[in-house]
Formats: C-alpha cells, structure tokens, sequence
C-alpha cells in the first residue's frame, strides 16, 4: 500500500492549495477542540464545504480534537462529535481518552487517530490503544527510525503509524512546555502557545534589578532554546521501509504558498520512493523556497541539535500572483499578491509544473488594456507565461538579501 501523504489545512484556500499539490488527506480544525488557535480554522458551514471538496477529489478528511478539555467544555462535545459524523469527516485526531471514548460513541463512523499529544512513544501504549479501539497513532517526534521501526513490527498490522516528516519542532515533548503559559498566559496544550523557545534571553541577578547579563551557549551565542525545522524529504525510502503508514506535514498556522509547495515537493518524493527512484533535485530544492528555520531529521537519526545563532526564518521567496485560470498556450487570469511589474523575473510552478523562470511581458487588464504593474491587492488581470499552468500555480520572486 502507497504512504499516505498527509497536509495540512489552516482554512480553506490552504485547503485548496494542499488539495491541488497532491494530498492524500487533510487534517484541519474546528473553532473549538483543536490545537492550533491561530490558524484559521473552519465553522461548521466551512467544514461541510471542506469535506465535500476533499471528497470529489478522493482526499480524506482529519479533523483535530486534540487539546485537552476541561469540564465546562466536556458537554459541547457530543454535538461537535456528531457534527462531524454527520457531515462525513473520516477521522478524529484526539488525545483525551475522555474524548476518545466519546467519539466511539457520538461519531461511530470516523475513525479514531491517537495526537501526537498523547506521546506514543512505545510499543506497548501503541498496542494499548489499539486493543481500544484506535485505528492509527500518531508517533511522538522524539522517536528514532530505529525505534518506529520495532514499534511497528511488534504491533498489529491493522494499527496505522503516522509520523511527522517535516515542519516546526517543539523544545518540549510536542507541546507540553509551560513556557507560554506561564509567561504569556497562552497555553500551549490549548492550542495557543507563544513561542518563548524563540525569545532571545539575558540572566538578572536578583540586587541588580534592569542590569541584564547574556546568555552564551557557545560561540557567543544566545538562542538557548531554538529548534531546528525538520525536514526528511532525503529519506522516504527509509520511512517506507521502517513501517510508516502517513507521513505528515505539520504547518496548519503557515501561508498557503507553503502548504502547496511542501506537499508538491512531498508528492514527488513519495512517488519517486514508490517507483524506487531517486527524487529530483528540482522538487528537493522547492523545501528551501518556502519560510523555514535551519533544517535537521528532526531525532529521526539523533539529536536535531539546536541553531543558536538567531530564532530568525528563512524567508528567500516571495509569491507574487496565483494562477486563477489558463488557456492551453499561457494566457492567464492571476490573482495579484504582491506588486511586480513588466520586466521583472518570476519563477512560475504549479501541480506538476517544475519551476521555470521567465521575464515578465507587458500585462493587461480585463479590460485588454496594458498593465505594465498591476497594483491593488487581489486584482486580476491577464498574463502570458511561457507554458500552460493549472489554477492555483504561483509566480513568485527570489526576495534581495
């Protein structure tokens, strides 16, 4: 059986972008339940609308109901848990076993997915939880290939394993860091975290109020908590061949622009994997154009290892336009993101469209006027590429250091 390629969905247009760039499912939230409070998030009516796009393009559709709730918010859970059965949501991620036993019974239909919050870690809780009634779990990121490998040949075949393959690490054991609460009020475990792992910090000593000394790790640097990104895009094969079901992007907070170039480039490497081939540099390179920090495997291999120079992303590439629509020989509407003008350089990539650079000729509003800058944000107006681009491909600039 092929690997699931698994993405993530803020809102809809993320929605859309993954969908178009290749998933094979989704996971998404609701307004309530789920761990990430700032991304977008869908309410009921969106998520109708979610599902049944996913559907007609043969996408599943995981919902997160992972945070861990408290009692004034244990009886709103049998009517969300019904709304998503309803509405034809394939699975709960959850990782409450309060709420794990009230999908069982208000969502008979979806399958039960084990969060990466509840820290599967070992074989014997994978097999526990399955003996349940789970159908998959979600490994925690600490674990080694090594160990994903002996916990998927000492559990039953019928138990899926999931596991993250790229995207934003946490310095604690996904997400269970106090940090946030503690010093922002924003609780981690609900979804809201701050990111203080990010802050740079200084030390005071207790008779020296507002006199701040620094913090070195080494070389004089200060960061001493930063996470690397991981990323494992080099290592599909190995992931197939260790017992992973799904492999997951995680980024339901991040752009739209990143949810479809990491799934595309993820698409490819799946298939290449698949068909025992190597992937090709084009769409390995398409990892460093989207907004990251330093990369590693993650513990996939060891230790990820700390960056202690700066908590700054990468940030190369900016998208300038989507593709709303194309004829066969490149005469397109776009959508304007960014301002650009007749002249300048873009890269053009899409579904399955490699990246291919050209120069921007003299455009036209729908009018059929020229245009040699389109200006208002999310203007449309006509554009001839150099070849035919599907909806939802991007123009985007490499951005001056």
């Amino acid at each position: 059986m092929s690997m699931e390629l698994l993405a993530p969905a803020g809102d809809l247009e993320r929605l859309r972008m993954a969908v178009a760039y290749g998933a094979d499912a989704v996971y998404l939230a609701g307004t309530s339940f789920g761990m990430r409070a700032f991304a977008g998030n869908f309410n009921p009516d969106e998520l109708r609308e979610a599902v049944k796009l996913c559907h007609a393009h043969g996408v599943k559709v995981h919902v997160t109901c992972n945070t861990m709730p408290r009692n004034d918010e244990v009886s709103r859970l049998p009517a969300w848990l019904e709304l998503l059965d309803e509405v034809g949501v394939d699975a709960a991620i959850v990782a409450d076993l309060g709420v794990f036993q009230l999908a069982g019974r208000y969502a008979p239909r979806l399958k039960r997915h084990i969060s990466t919050q509840a820290g599967v870690t070992n074989y014997a809780v994978a097999a526990a939880w399955h003996e349940l009634g789970a159908d998959r779990v979600i490994l925690a990121r600490e674990l080694s290939l090594e160990e994903v490998a002996e916990l998927r040949a000492r559990t039953p075949k019928e138990l899926e394993i999931e596991a993250f393959v790229h995207g934003a690490m946490c310095v604690s054991y996904s997400g269970r860091c106090l940090l946030s609460n503690y010093m922002t009020g924003r609780d981690a475990q609900r979804g809201a975290c701050a990111q203080p792992c990010r802050y740079k910090y200084a030390l005071m000593e207790e008779k020296r109020p507002g006199e701040y000394f620094p913090i070195f790790e080494e070389n004089g640097e200060s960061f001493i908590l930063n996470s690397r990104d991981m990323c494992m895009i080099d290592h599909i094969g190995e992931l197939k061949a260790a017992g992973v079901d799904s492999l997951k992007i995680e980024g339901r907070a991040k752009s739209a622009y990143y949810a479809a170039v990491v799934t595309g480039a993820y698409r490819h490497a799946i298939d290449a994997a698949e068909a025992g081939e190597p992937l090709s540099p084009v769409w390995r390179d398409e990892v460093e154009k989207i907004s990251h920090r330093h990369y590693s495997t993650g513990f996939w291999f060891g230790q990820p290892g700390q960056f202690t120079e700066d908590a700054r992303y990468i940030r190369d590439y900016q998208v300038c336009a989507v593709v709303e629509s194309c004829t066969p020989d490149g005469r397109a509407v776009c959508s304007l993101r960014n301002k650009f003008r007749a002249g300048d350089e873009l890269e053009l990539v899409g579904p399955n469209v490699e990246p291919r650079r050209f120069a921007v000729p003299v455009m036209e509003d729908l009018d059929g006027l020229p245009l040699t800058e389109p200006r208002t944000p999310q203007m449309k107006f006509l554009l001839s590429l150099p070849q035919y681009a599907p909806a939802l491909s991007l123009l985007r600039r490499r951005q001056e250091a």
